[in-house]
């Protein structure tokens, strides 16, 4: 558990401190998104490996390797003088967090019987929960009192704790041993790689390039879609694959992780989105817009202790249908902000976004690895956590597209009615102009009234897409309920059918 808090107290940490590190970087907005762009997708390459190299390097020394560089990595981002070294930084403290979260879930999945593991992952999900109630509080108060490079400092007592306690507790069970003449699937992992990176690059960048206008763009998909072809036919060919795709025969496994990575797409989008929002709009500081998202973790530790004494007793899928239907409910609240908004009006909604997190991690996580058997576990948790990646990567990308956009769209339709035959429109640049006139001229003065019409076109128009990001969002919560009729729900003492390797 704690190895998985410092990794996602990282995370929801750097969020509120986007704005901060453009600034001090030298970075627009947009850029400042790589920093959890490059993380997410550094890790995504090494997720499904987890399995791989936990049988290599002994599950416990892998696990204590990863914490001492994801440890060495936050030191490194810290110090970092440019957006292209925090980025390295990140990118290397991403790959040493990739096996943290499938490693950590594999050592309790494998330590309870099914029937217990509900509860498992509940005690565990209180600690993935805590970190997000006070990473935005701590990462506000940090970047406004002292520096946001501090954010990333935090991570060194958690991860010197986190180094004695696996060390002390942790041990491999039998089929783990350590595997030293274990084959290295090379050109399974070198094909992985291209193909996430060349879709993350496009994901990021596609926006200022105009898309698949750019001749860069083509190139990148059709590079990507060649490697994601050769690494599953390699994969599915190879006596030593890296990644077990045949696992995926396993139908809750192949519907559980379909569904995590779209609700990593809903799931970062918000996140990303809610900082930015109260900022650069609204106004807030880093420390009061962590002070109104913090209240999600109020929800989700009552939510978690709820769903952990309900799992076992309950079908998982109406527990996830819950789930969904509340996420969807919170982000359509979100769907009705305003500028002139009170922070309640964004604190209730975090709740209730932060209430679904326990009717949606806990159950999804024990039903898609119910049917598993346990020497594959490791393999499904790299995989599972592997389409959350992608999914949060390509949600945090969708949505700030979207956001300029849908901010051109709606600048150019609200743009069209500003015109003199419009009444309202051309008194108020007259009462603006002889405001302004008094204290520079007339010229002056009609100049400083449409620049002050402007800015607020422009940001009713962000507005806007932001209330259409966050409904979009919603809308796709919604479309997850069909695929849960797609699970097998077993009972507790159903024994899971073999897989061939």
């Amino acid at each position: 558990m704690l190895a998985t808090f410092m990794e996602v107290l990282d995370t929801s940490v750097a969020t509120v401190s986007l704005p901060h590190i453009a600034g001090s970087l030298s970075a627009t907005t947009s850029e400042s998104t790589w920093v959890l762009t490059s993380y997410l997708i550094s890790n995504a390459i090494v997720l499904p490996t987890s399995g791989w190299l936990s049988s290599v390097l002994g599950r416990r020394r892998y696990q204590l390797a990863s914490v001492a560089l994801f440890t060495l990595a936050s030191m490194w981002c810290g110090a970092a003088n440019s957006l292209g070294m925090l980025i390295l930084a990140r990118v290397v403290q991403g790959a040493a967090g990739g096996g943290l979260q499938p490693v950590s879930q594999a050592v309790l999945l494998e330590s309870f019987p099914v029937e217990k593991r509900g509860q498992a992952m509940a005690a565990y999900g209180m600690g993935i929960i805590v970190s997000p109630l006070v990473g935005p509080l701590l990462g506000g108060w940090i970047t406004d009192s002292y520096s946001w490079r501090w954010i990333f400092y935090v991570n060194v007592p958690v991860g010197i704790l986190a180094l004695v306690m696996i060390s002390t507790f942790v041990e491999d069970p039998p089929y783990i041993a350590r595997q030293v003449k274990a084959a290295i699937d090379y050109w399974g992992l070198g094909f992985l790689a291209i193909m996430l990176t060349c879709f993350q690059v496009v994901l990021d960048k596609g926006q200022e390039a105009d898309w698949f206008g750019a001749l860069w763009v083509r190139c990148f998909v059709a590079i990507a879609t060649v490697a994601l072809v050769a690494f599953i036919v390699r994969e599915l060919r190879t006596t030593a694959p890296i990644v077990n795709l045949k696992i995926f025969v396993n139908r809750n496994l192949a519907t559980g992780t379909f569904l995590i990575g779209v609700l990593g797409i809903i799931i970062y989008g918000t996140t990303t989105l809610l900082p930015l929002f109260l900022q650069d709009l609204i106004g807030y500081t880093a420390y009061n817009s962590g002070l109104a998202v913090a209240p999600r973790g109020i929800g989700a530790i009552a939510s978690m202790l709820l769903a952990g004494n309900l799992i076992g007793r309950y079908d998982e899928r109406l527990l996830i249908a819950f789930g969904v239907i509340v996420r969807g409910i919170s982000l359509l609240m979100l769907g009705h902000l305003n500028l002139e908004m009170s922070m309640g009006s964004v604190v209730w909604p975090n709740i209730v976004n932060g209430f679904a997190n326990g009717f949606l991690f806990v159950p999804l996580t024990t039903l898609t690895m119910k049917t598993l058997p346990k020497e594959l576990i490791g393999a499904g948790t790299g995989l599972y956590n592997l389409l959350r990646n992608m999914g949060a990567s390509f949600g945090i990308s969708l949505v700030t597209t979207l956001l300029v956009r849908d901010e051109q769209k709606h600048q150019t339709n609200q743009g069209a009615h500003l015109t003199a035959t419009n009444p309202v429109y051309w008194n108020t640049v007259q009462r603006l102009t002889h405001y302004f006139a008094v204290q520079g001229g007339t010229a002056a003065g009609s100049a400083e009234a449409l620049g002050e019409i402007y800015r607020a076109l422009k940001q009713q128009a962000m507005l806007l897409s932001y209330i259409d990001d966050f409904r979009l969002l919603g809308y796709l919560s919604f479309l997850c309920i069909p695929f849960l009729f797609f699970f097998r729900n077993t009972g507790a003492k159903d024994r899971p059918a073999p897989i061939g390797h």
